[in-house]
C-alpha cells in the first residue's frame, strides 16, 4: 500500500482501539516502525521516550486532545512532523492545527491514498530538513574553519602590529581610531585607552599630515599611498618628536572605509646624527687649528698696523693718525671677539633656551644696529615684518645671532658687488607659518654666488670675504638653527643676489 523510503518511526495516537489497531497493522506492513497510544497523555509520554519523526494523532480525544498534543510535541521536538486525523465538521480545528505547524491533516475514515500522500509529504519535509541540517552543519564547519583561519591571521597581524617599532594608527570611515599600537603610544604619548574609539585621529596629526589625509579622502581614490616624508609630531607632553610618515585612505568601491598611518620615530637617528655632527665638528676644529694661525696672523697684522699709527699719532701729535689707528684697533678687536665667540659656539653643544620674545623686535634690533654701517655704503635696509607675529616662546639668542650673521653677510654681499648701477638693498621679512614655525627671509641684491660657492657655504673656514672673514659665521649659524630644530635654506644667483630663509619652531605663550 504505502512505500517507506526513509522508514520514519511513527507514533500513532487514537482513543478508538479498532482504528488504532487497523492503522498500525497497515503501517507496519509497509515497513514503518509504529508506536501506539490510546490517549494524548500516554502518547506524549511515549513521544518523550522514543522521539519518533512522525506523529499521527486524532484531534478529538478525551483529556488531552490532538491540538494540545501537537503544541507540546512542537515544544519538545520542533522538527517532528504531526499529521492530524479529523472527523467531519472539524475544519476549523484542522485549520487551527495547521496554524500551529501541523504537517497535514486527513479525514476519517482514513483512506490509504490520503494517508500515503500525507506521509509522503511528511517524509519529504523530513528529508529536506535533514539535508538542511547537513548543509547547515557543513556550513557551520566551513565557517568555523574559515573563522579559525581568520582568527589565526588576525592574531598574527595583531602581533605584528603590536610588536612593530613603528607607530601604526588606523581609523574607521569617520576618522575614529580603531588601531593604535604601542609604537604609536611611544611617539604620541597618549595611552591606548584614551584614544581608541574616542578621538578623531586628525586631532593627533600635525597640520600637514591632516591636510594630506583630507585631500586624499576628498579625491576619487586615484591617489596612492603618500611617499615617506619627514615632519614633527607634538606629543602629549608637548615634545617635538621627529618622525617619518606615510599613510593612505582605505577605500571600497571608491568610498572611504578608513585610513592607516605609519610613523617612524627618528629621535634615535637624529641623536646619532647629532653625535656624528659633533664628532665632525671636533675633527674640523682639530684639522683647522693650523688654519687659525693664518686668521690670527691677519688680525695681528691689523693690531700692529693700528698700534703703529697710534704711536705715530702720539709722537707727532697727529690726530688723524691717532683716529685711523684707533679705528683699525677697534676693527681687529671686533674680529678677535667674533672669532673666539664663533669657535666657542661651534665647539659646544647647546640646547635651545625657550623664553618669551618678540621676533619682530629682535629682527628690528639687528636692522637698527647695522643700519649705520649699511648707509655708509648707500645700502637701504627694508623691513617687512608680519603684523600677526606677536610674542612667542623661542630661543631669542639663537635668533639674534643668526640674523646678525646673515644680515651682516647680506650687507657685505652688496658692498662687494661690482655693479655700479644697482641701488643696493637688504630686505628682512618675518612671517608666521601655520605649521608651528616662524619664517625669516634675508634677501639682498648684491653679488650673489655661483653654485660651486653655494655648495661650500656651510663648510669649515670657508669665506667669500678673503682675509676679512673667519669662515665660521655661516657654519655657526647653521649649527645654532639645527640645535633649535629649525632649517636654513639658501637661494642665490651670481650677479643677482641671495636669499637666506630660516624656519624656527616656536611655542605659544600660555596665560599664567
Amino acid at each position: 500500500m504505502l512505500s517507506a523510503k526513509m522508514n520514519p518511526k511513527i507514533l500513532l495516537i487514537d482513543d478508538e482501539e479498532p482504528i488504532l489497531r487497523v492503522l498500525s497493522m497497515s503501517l507496519r506492513s509497509d515497513g514503518y516502525e509504529v508506536i501506539t497510544a490510546q490517549s494524548g497523555k500516554e502518547g506524549l509520554e511515549l513521544f518523550k521516550q522514543a522521539s519518533p519523526d512522525v506523529v499521527l494523532t486524532d484531534i478529538r480525544m478525551p483529556g488531552m486532545d490532538g491540538l494540545e498534543v501537537l503544541k507540546q510535541v512542537k515544544e519538545i521536538k520542533p522538527e517532528a512532523e504531526v499529521i492530524i486525523i479529523t472527523g467531519d465538521g472539524d475544519l476549523e480545528a484542522a485549520i487551527e492545527a495547521l496554524q500551529n505547524d501541523a504537517s497535514d491533516f486527513i479525514n476519517k475514515p482514513v483512506h490509504d491514498k490520503a494517508l500515503k500522500v500525507a506521509l509522503e509529504r511528511a517524509q519529504k519535509k523530513l528529508a529536506i530538513r535533514r539535508q538542511l541540517d547537513e548543509y547547515t552543519y557543513d556550513l557551520e564547519n566551513m565557517v568555523k574553519i574559515a573563522t579559525g583561519e581568520f582568527e589565526r591571521k588576525s592574531s598574527f597581524q595583531a602581533k605584528l602590529i603590536r610588536s612593530s617599532n613603528d607607530g601604526i594608527i588606523a581609523t574607521d570611515d569617520e576618522w575614529k581610531i580603531v588601531i593604535y599600537n604601542p609604537g604609536a603610544e611611544k611617539i604620541f604619548g597618549h595611552p591606548r585607552s584614551e584614544v581608541v574609539r574616542k578621538i578623531d585621529a586628525r586631532d593627533l596629526y600635525p597640520p600637514e599630515i591632516r591636510q594630506l589625509f583630507e585631500l586624499s579622502a576628498a579625491d576619487d581614490g586615484s591617489k596612492k599611498e603618500s611617499a615617506w616624508l619627514e615632519t614633527f609630531i607634538i606629543s602629549k607632553d608637548q615634545e617635538r618628536i621627529p618622525v617619518r610618515f606615510s599613510g593612505t585612505v582605505l577605500r571600497e568601491q571608491h568610498a572611504m572605509m578608513g585610513s592607516v598611518a605609519f610613523f617612524q620615530d627618528l629621535r634615535e637617528i637624529k641623536r646619532l646624527e647629532r653625535d656624528l655632527l659633533k664628532a665632525e665638528r671636533l675633527a674640523a676644529i682639530g684639522q683647522t687649528v693650523s688654519g687659525m694661525a693664518h686668521c690670527i696672523k691677519n688680525i695681528l697684522h691689523g693690531f700692529k698696523g693700528g698700534s703703529y699709527l697710534v704711536n705715530v699719532g702720539i709722537d707727532k701729535n697727529n690726530t688723524d693718525k691717532l683716529k685711523n689707528g684707533w679705528q683699525m684697533l677697534q676693527r681687529n678687536i671686533t674680529r678677535t671677539s667674533d672669532l673666539v665667540l664663533d669657535l666657542l659656539s661651534y665647539s659646544k653643544e647647546r640646547e635651545p633656551e625657550y623664553e618669551v620674545c618678540a621676533p619682530n623686535t629682535i629682527a628690528d634690533d639687528v636692522c637698527e644696529l647695522l643700519k649705520e654701517s649699511a648707509s655708509d655704503y648707500h645700502i637701504e635696509i627694508i623691513k617687512n615684518y608680519s603684523a600677526s607675529l606677536g610674542d612667542v616662546l623661542m630661543d631669542g639668542r639663537t635668533l639674534y645671532r643668526s640674523l646678525m650673521n646673515l644680515v651682516s653677510n647680506a650687507i657685505d654681499a652688496c658692498i662687494f658687488d661690482d655693479s655700479l648701477t644697482k641701488k643696493h638693498h637688504v630686505q628682512v621679512t618675518t612671517a608666521l607659518e601655520p605649521n608651528g614655525f616662524v619664517r625669516f627671509e634675508i634677501q639682498d641684491n648684491g653679488s650673489g654666488m655661483s653654485p660651486e660657492v653655494k655648495d661650500k657655504l656651510f663648510t669649515s673656514f670657508f669665506s667669500t670675504k678673503g682675509a676679512k672673514g673667519t669662515g665660521l659665521g655661516l657654519l655657526v649659524t647653521h649649527k645654532l638653527i639645527q640645535e633649535h630644530q629649525g632649517t636654513i635654506d639658501v637661494m642665490s644667483q651670481l650677479g643677482k643676489g641671495t636669499t637666506f630663509i630660516i624656519r624656527l619652531p616656536y611655542r605659544r605663550v600660555t596665560a599664567e
